[in-house]
């Protein structure tokens, strides 16, 4: 299974990368390279398409934008890892990659990602994501995950982690659709790290984790 490339869009206005996401999936075939696209987004809110828009309690002028993601309303902004995955899930060896599989090596990319940083991370049955599972802020979110999987086995969107973030929007939301739901970064909880720093080791644990 080859290695996908990684493509640095830098800081970018999510609908640019939204619909070149869509476009580099309608494009691809069996010849076409799996890609990581590692990229930094403007203040926006983001709706799945299962999403109740009422879980935008205030957008405070911050874009809507509806996606044909799974999941409720996130955020994303400046000092956050978004990395999207446009991958070929039939490309596994041996077998099929399902996606309940793929969500689980995507999460444990996450919680690799953390423990290289002394924090400890944890999944919630049901709620896709990665919460805290110690200390004072056990239980608050800190990565999101909302993935298309489209009939052919293509997928795009993907993962968020909360780096050094102005946490104040997502209090202006249900995030992921759950009422008072704490969201944190990992500056909130003690790691002060380079978001580029973060951006590349969950890009490399993603890498490996996924071409296993």
């Amino acid at each position: 299974m080859r290695t996908p490339l990684l493509t640095d869009r830098g800081v970018e206005p999510y609908e640019t990368t939204f619909t070149a996401m869509r476009a580099f999936t309608d494009a691809r075939d069996a010849e076409t390279r799996d890609e990581l696209w590692l990229v930094e987004h403007p203040p926006v809110y983001t709706l799945g398409l299962g999403a109740d828009p009422s879980h935008v309690l205030d957008a405070h002028g911050i874009p809507v934008v509806q996606t044909d993601r799974g999941g409720e309303v996130t955020y994303h902004g400046p000092g956050q890892v978004v990395i999207y995955l446009l991958m070929d899930l039939r490309r596994k060896p041996g077998a099929r990659l399902f996606a309940r599989e793929f969500v689980n090596k995507i999460e444990q990319s996450v919680i690799q990602t953390l423990q290289a940083y002394n924090l400890s991370g944890e999944r919630k049955p049901g709620a896709p994501g990665i919460y805290m599972a110690d200390g004072p802020w056990k239980g608050a979110k800190i990565a999101a995950l909302g993935l298309k999987v489209r009939g052919n086995g293509c997928t795009y969107h993907g993962v968020s982690l909360n780096v050094a973030m102005d946490l104040a929007p997502f209090s202006w939301i249900n995030p992921c659709g759950y009422e008072g739901l704490a969201t944190v970064d990992m500056r909130t909880v003690g790691a002060d790290a380079p978001t580029r720093d973060v951006r590349l080791a969950l890009a490399h644990n993603l890498t490996e984790l996924l071409t296993a």
